[in-house]
């Protein structure tokens, strides 16, 4: 199929392009900075005292620990050369796996027998890792890392993810070390084991020996609490800060929720020694339901830092009778901020109010924790360190960050602002009127704010993007390019979330969005597929780096940038194989929940037939998402009496039913 492309001309771009110089391979603008040449370092911010390091090199999820997304030192791709007939595809590389994880980026680095490169790293649910040139899409060299966990040993066979478990989440690099660190989920003689590995990016080699994913931690009572690793799930991105590595783990599709609970684990840098302390979010052994939770897993968005020696995330839903949630023992649907030792849970931020408090969100499975929280750098004047966060359901939210304010109602927040749906988590740049900005991917649109700092903190709203295509959840994943805070260069990227496309996949398309132009799109184009009939979001991060941008997806990883006309590819589909039916029950049917009433819940399912559904026995074995009327499930379940179907698993299901494979 030829590309999808839009562009919208814009005026003396052709001036721009009189003249090109090859760099790698690759044509770029005359008199811009050559792939490489970029170095290290952090660019004032525009405010007083503010600093977001984002250079050359990409080490880490959304860029830098404060999780901005924004990288200031791109000089080739601006609004006018990504308008122009000059941008587009450069490469299509075959990767081994579906890709969760956003790639990283290193410049002039140095592979085992091949020389110097800029190269792209990416880590697949194959538990593989790629070094690949950043130019030309040359696979360098690749590493696996031991079997991936299939989703036939998934709890419940869990199908929000591929139809394996590798690396799941975004790895950390540290160049002064020049080491990788990631986390590999493997099936180690049937069972599912995490490892922690410190990785070479020279050779793509161990270090050191990986170790054991392990904790354990106290509840309340006294009693021990010891990490679990199949019932666990590690999706938020790795943070590396203080001279340790940290990571969050939550849950395989709300399943083994008499099991599964959030846990942060951290471990020491170069030696992989696990910390002296385990932090367990979910801290009571005994509840009503035996449903706990808690989980840490933020669609991918990563752990955040400050420099102060703080990590902020946000937890998700604890026990769905919307009664379980406790300032001392379980902080579910909560922004937390812990002490680095993970010893202290320092502050907290908990909504309260009404439907958009803890409670409805327990009891309508509408995560505050399907989102990250982006820190923003410090601003001018006296304001306070400021945060933002929005999740499934209620607004987002303006908090700030040094007394975040407890178990708070509307009238102890900052600020409070349209929310459509976020399985996503934001960005943050500086305009040339040294104005921060936050960008918030909401629903189908990109919305950009200014940041107000007087009279008081506040977000206001700048412009608002089109509806751009995406059938799934609401809320994708952006970046920002610019050089600096010069002005019309600032572009922001979205790798929005897919739509049907054909009759195998569904299409992941990258888009270019002026913020200075009233938020308009300059370009869209195919960046990749997505798996049909799975369930799984496609979280996708665009990277861009030295005039190129990098959009991994299933099994490819495509590489934008400039070219002469007439030297782009045609983007070429991948072909995705369906997920496996789950073997062991009678039955899987999909529905829209009509009602639950203690343990019948009633689907009307595709075609308008209501069926009974007995969720008893998955209730008390941990194996029934939190479900409310208007979501729509799976159930995997066999034949009944009186005409009921028994359920034995409970799983959330995306509400369009073009996600909805046949029943049986």
């Amino acid at each position: 199929m030829s590309v999808m492309s839009t562009k919208i001309a814009v005026g003396a771009v052709a001036a721009l392009l009189t003249a090109t110089v090859l760099v790698q391979g690759g044509p770029v603008l005359a008199g811009s900075v050559q792939a490489g040449s970029v170095q290290a370092g952090s660019i004032q911010a525009g405010q007083a005292g503010s600093k977001v390091v984002s250079a050359g090199n990409i080490v880490t999820y959304h860029y830098d620990n404060l999780r901005t997304g924004w990288n200031q030192a791109e000089t080739q791709l601006t609004p006018a050369t990504v308008a122009s007939a000059n941008f587009g595809l450069l490469a299509q590389v075959a990767v081994d796996e579906q890709v969760d994880a956003q790639p990283l980026y290193v410049s002039n680095q140095a592979i085992s027998g091949q020389g110097t490169h800029n190269v792209v790293y990416v880590a697949t649910e194959n538990n593989s890792i790629y070094a690949i040139d950043a130019a030309t899409g040359t696979v360098l060299l690749q590493q696996n890392y031991g079997k991936p966990v299939p989703i036939s040993a998934l709890p419940g066979g869990c199908n929000n993810n591929s139809n394996n478990i590798g690396i799941n989440s975004t790895p950390v690099i540290d160049t002064s070390t020049n080491t990788l660190y990631a986390i590999t989920y493997t099936y180690e003689n049937s069972v599912q084991t995490f490892r922690i590995h410190a990785i070479d990016l020279t050779t793509l080699q161990d270090q050191v020996p990986s170790v054991i994913v392990s904790g354990t931690a106290t509840y309340k009572n006294g009693k021990k609490a010891t990490f679990y690793a199949p019932s666990e799930r590690q999706r938020p991105g790795l943070v590396e800060t203080g001279g340790n590595v940290y990571a969050g783990f939550g849950s395989f599709c709300d399943i083994n929720a008499n099991t599964s609970r959030g846990w942060v684990l951290g471990w020491n840098t170069g030696t992989l020694a696990p910390l002296p302390v385990s932090r367990l979010m979910e801290q009571k052994q005994v509840d009503q339901d035996q449903f706990y939770l808690n989980s840490i897993w933020m669609s991918g968005y990563g752990i955040a830092a400050d420099d102060a020696g703080s990590l902020y995330f946000i937890t998700g839903n604890s026990d769905y009778n919307g009664k379980s949630y406790s300032n001392s023992v379980n902080l579910d649907e909560s922004v937390i901020r812990l002490s680095t030792d993970l010893t202290t849970v320092q502050d907290f931020f908990t909504p309260r109010s009404g439907a958009n408090g803890w409670s409805s969100f327990d009891q309508n499975d509408n995560d505050f924790g399907s989102a990250g929280v982006l820190l923003l750098p410090p601003q001018a004047g006296s304001v306070p360190n400021l945060a933002v966060a929005a999740g499934k359901a209620g607004p987002l939210y303006l908090m700030n960050r040094d007394s975040l304010g407890g178990l708070v109602n509307a009238k102890a927040e900052l600020g409070s602002y349209t929310n459509w749906g976020c399985w996503c988590g934001q960005s943050y740049y500086v305009g040339s009127d040294g104005v921060g900005r936050v960008v918030q991917s909401n629903g189908y649109e990109v919305i950009v704010y200014k940041v107000q700092t007087s009279p008081k903190p506040a977000l206001v709203q700048e412009s608002v993007s089109p509806g751009l295509n995406d059938d799934q959840d609401p809320g994708f994943f952006t970046t920002i390019s610019s050089n600096g805070t010069v002005a019309n260069t600032a572009v922001i990227w979205a790798a929005t979330r897919p739509s049907a496309s054909n009759a195998d996949s569904l299409g992941v398309y990258l888009q270019a969005i002026d913020p200075a132009n009233g938020s308009a799109v300059i370009f869209s184009g195919d960046a990749g597929d997505w798996p049909f009939a799975g369930n799984a979001n496609a979280n996708v991060v665009p990277v861009t780096a030295n005039g190129h941008v990098f959009v991994a997806t299933y099994q490819n990883l495509s590489i934008y940038g400039l070219a002469t006309l007439g030297a782009h590819k045609t983007f070429q589909r991948v072909k995705v194989p369906p997920m496996p039916a789950f073997a062991g029950v009678q039955h899987e049917i999909r529905g829209i929940v009509s009602s639950v009433e203690d343990d019948i819940m009633t689907l009307r399912e595709r075609d308008g037939t209501a069926v009974r559904v007995d969720i008893a026995a998955a209730r008390r074995a941990g194996n029934a998402a939190a479900s409310a009327p208007g979501h729509a499930v799976l159930v995997r379940g066999d034949d009944g009496r009186n005409g009921t179907l028994e359920a034995r698993f409970v799983l959330h299901q995306k509400n369009a039913q073009v996600y909805w494979p046949a029943d049986r």
